[in-house]
């Protein structure tokens, strides 16, 4: 999982959330991971970052801290970290999932992981069918993400295999906007999140 730096994470939230953005941002990758080390099909979570302050608070959940190497952007981040789980994990199969999963459910998460590993690779697109939340890679397969703007297409074009759930939707809303956040809340967050939520103008009708 990739956590940016707080002081840079978050940034179209930046007008909304003020001085609370970086304590939002940390809110959500906490309860992301909380979710993702409660899954059934999880043997643990790597954690790419170079910020100090998220990398103690995710650390303490049992999260294994990395950094984020070689520090040219996303995808090459998240092979790094693959590439680190694997060797704790030679016999398993690794993911990328995003850290902005605020709503993440285990038991949903468990469900699309199972399915995932009937492929290759495997891609989840998020909420709005653009992007992507979670990719995986089979013991022995490659591990290529392409995230970032217009993943869903760019990993169809890659062949890799598309989950088509329609109601997992907590593994599929990651928070970008206010918008984005009042249909987390509706499906409802983790308590890191719903703690600072309030000190957002969220809209709630």
């Amino acid at each position: 999982m990739p956590v940016k730096p707080l002081a840079r994470a978050k940034s179209r939230l930046s007008g909304p959330a003020g001085p609370h953005r970086e304590r939002f941002a940390l809110a959500i990758a906490t309860d992301t991971v909380s979710a993702v080390l409660r899954s059934s099909r999880v043997r643990g979570v790597v954690v790419v970052t170079d910020d100090p302050v998220a990398a103690s608070e995710l650390a303490a959940l049992g999260a294994v801290i990395v950094p984020d190497e070689p520090d040219s952007g996303l995808n090459p981040a998240l092979v790094h970290g693959a590439a680190q789980a694997r060797l704790l994990a030679p016999e398993s199969a690794v993911g990328a999932l995003s850290a902005d999963l605020p709503a993440l459910r285990p038991d949903e998460l468990d469900r699309v992981l199972a399915a995932a590993a009937a492929a290759p690779n495997a891609f989840l697109p998020d909420a709005a069918g653009i992007g992507t939340t979670l990719y995986t890679a089979r013991p022995g397969a490659g591990f290529s993400p392409a995230f970032g703007t217009d993943s869903r297409a760019r990993h169809r074009a890659r062949g890799v295999h598309e989950l088509t759930f329609e109601d997992v939707p907590s593994v599929r809303r990651d928070v970008d906007t206010i918008d984005d956040l009042r249909a987390a809340l509706a499906l409802g967050v983790g308590p890191h999140t719903a703690s600072v939520a309030p000190l957002l103008p969220v809209p709630c009708d």
